[in-house]
């Protein structure tokens, strides 16, 4: 018994993530999004994620490394759930009640190299870069418009957003293999 270690035929890491696959399999046309005049069914929902994590992975983020989101309770934040971890990124939700110190503070702790930024908190996270140090590499910035929302990249202050959010899920490839974990302990969030 000494010579059996876990392998792929025999062993398989525990991860939430593996809920989304199985969800868009079995109930692929149920809803699993329903905010203001946007509906998704789970299959849609599985194939948005996979997209974004196409787009984060194309974005040169590495295992391990962290992408943070500041954004109210949206489908955007839903899919984050599933696409950052999925890209083997860590998902770091930062509180939209936070002061711009502090969320300073978090950004650099964490190292996140990549933010999604919904259009309201634009201000609140502009001001926190501004306390970036000079020479800190600040993290590229993705834009969640609302459905209503225009989809300018650019905002006052100078700062320009990488791109829209809906722009990473257009450029995204559905067929994307997913990073699935090493092991139990692979982290995908930080709290």
């Amino acid at each position: 018994m000494e010579q059996l270690k876990p392998a792929p035929a025999n062993s398989t890491p525990l991860t939430p993530l593996g809920f989304l696959e199985r969800a868009a399999t079995i109930y692929s046309d149920c809803p699993s999004i329903v905010y203001n005049n946007t509906t998704y069914t789970w299959s849609q929902t599985h194939n948005r994620c996979l997209r974004v994590t196409s787009s984060i992975a194309s974005l040169g983020i590495k295992r391990g490394q962290v992408v943070s989101v500041v954004a109210p309770n949206i489908p955007a934040m839903y899919e984050a759930h599933f696409a950052v971890p999925m890209a083997g990124a860590v998902l770091n939700t930062i509180n939209l009640r936070l002061d711009a110190r502090t969320i300073s503070i978090l950004l650099q702790h964490s190292e996140s190299k990549l933010i999604f930024v919904d259009y309201q908190s634009t201000p609140l996270i502009l001001e926190a870069l501004s306390l970036f140090p000079k020479n800190y590499q600040t993290p590229l910035l993705v834009l969640i418009t609302d459905d209503d929302q225009s989809s300018a990249a650019s905002t006052p202050g100078g700062h320009e957003f990488f791109c829209t959010y809906e722009t990473m899920v257009d450029k995204g490839d559905p067929g994307f293999k997913w990073v699935r974990p090493k092991t139990d302990f692979d982290p995908i969030t930080l709290n």
